[in-house]
C-alpha cells in the first residue's frame, strides 16, 4: 500500500468547448449544484487527509489565487498551456508527482473517490451500455489495462481521476521528459503518451458506478446536470444575445465554439428559434447563418 503523497489538479486549459461560459470564467471556477467545481474536489481530497494539493494553472491563472488563502493549495503555472496539450501540465508538475492523484478540474465526483492509501496505479473507468465515443479499455484477467480504443460498445471507458504509484510516475516521467521537445509530442494528451508505452506502464482499470463521475464538457452538459442553468446561464454573453433576439435564455442552445489564436474561443455557433447563428466575442456580432453555411445578415 502506498500513502498518497499529494494530488495534482490540472486546470490550465482554455476549455474552448465550454464557450461562452469559459470565455467569461474558467470552467473549474463555475458553480455546479451550489459548489464551485474545483473547490468540491479540494474539499473531497481534504476530507480523506490529503493536505498537499497542487493546482496546475494557465488560462486565467490569476483567478485561482484566492484558493491559496482559502484552502492552502499550491499553484503551479504551466507557461505552455496554449501551445501544447495537457502533457505540458504533467511536465510542469514533474518534480511533484510521486504517489499522486492526477485529476482534471472539470470532473464532478458525486461520491468522494479518494483515499489516503492506494495499492497501485489505476485509471477510473465507468461502464457504457451500448456504443460510446469515449476511450474504452481492454484488460487482462487481473484488470490491468492492455489496450485502449477510441470508441466501443458495452465497454469500460476512462473517465475521471487516476492514481500514479511511484514506479508508474518514474517510468512515465522518464518517457515524457526524454521526448518532450519532439514536435510529435506537442499535441498529445498525456493519456496518448501512456497508450504509446502501455507495455511499460502498469495501470489497472478501477470500476466506478456510471452515476458517480461526471465530466462537464459543454454548456449543454452543464444544463443537463444542473438544470438551474437552463433558464439562467450566469453568462453576460448569452443574456446579451437573448435580449437582442428577444428570447429567453433557454431558447439558446450552444452547438460548438469557434477556435481562434492560442486555442482560445473566438466565438461560438448556436441555435435559437430554429435558426443557426454565430456570435463573435471581440465585436459582439450576432450573425445569422444561411442553410448552405454562408453568412447571412448581421443582427
Amino acid at each position: 500500500m502506498y500513502r498518497v503523497d499529494n494530488a495534482v489538479i490540472m486546470a490550465a486549459g482554455t476549455s474552448s468547448r465550454f464557450a461562452p461560459l469559459s470565455f467569461e470564467k474558467h470552467k473549474a471556477l463555475i458553480e455546479v449544484r451550489g459548489e464551485v467545481l474545483i473547490e468540491r474536489q479540494i474539499r473531497q481530497l481534504r476530507e480523506v487527509g490529503i493536505k498537499d494539493i497542487y493546482i496546475i494553472t494557465g488560462y486565467k491563472a490569476d483567478d485561482f489565487r484566492y484558493l491559496k488563502d482559502k484552502y492552502g493549495v499550491e499553484l503551479v503555472y504551466n507557461c505552455e498551456y496554449n501551445r501544447r496539450n495537457n502533457n505540458s501540465s504533467i511536465y510542469a508538475a514533474r518534480d511533484i508527482i510521486n504517489n499522486s492523484y492526477i485529476c482534471s478540474a472539470d470532473d464532478y465526483f458525486q461520491i468522494n473517490p479518494f483515499n489516503v492509501y492506494e495499492d497501485e496505479a489505476y485509471y477510473a473507468t465507468v461502464y457504457s451500455n451500448g456504443s460510446t465515443e469515449e476511450w474504452c479499455v481492454k484488460t487482462d484477467d487481473k484488470e490491468y489495462i492492455t489496450g485502449v480504443t477510441i470508441g466501443g460498445t458495452d465497454s469500460w471507458y476512462m473517465l475521471g481521476h487516476t492514481f500514479w504509484d511511484q514506479q508508474f510516475s518514474r517510468t512515465f516521467l522518464d518517457i515524457l521528459c526524454s521526448g518532450y521537445n519532439q514536435p510529435a509530442m506537442y499535441d498529445k494528451l498525456w493519456e496518448s503518451v501512456y497508450i504509446d508505452h502501455i507495455d511499460k506502464l502498469l495501470m489497472k482499470s478501477r470500476h466506478y458506478p456510471s452515476d458517480s463521475i461526471y465530466e462537464l464538457d459543454s454548456l449543454e452538459d452543464l444544463r443537463e446536470f444542473d438544470q438551474s442553468y437552463v433558464t439562467d446561464t450566469r453568462s453576460a454573453v448569452i443574456k446579451y444575445i437573448a435580449e437582442e433576439l428577444e428570447v429567453t435564455e433557454d431558447i439558446i442552445k450552444v452547438i460548438k465554439s469557434i477556435k481562434g489564436n492560442n486555442n482560445e474561443a473566438d466565438g461560438f455557433i448556436f441555435n435559437a428559434r430554429e435558426r443557426i447563428y454565430r456570435y463573435i466575442f471581440l465585436t459582439k456580432e450576432i450573425i445569422m447563418e444561411e442553410k448552405d453555411g454562408t453568412r447571412g445578415k448581421q443582427i
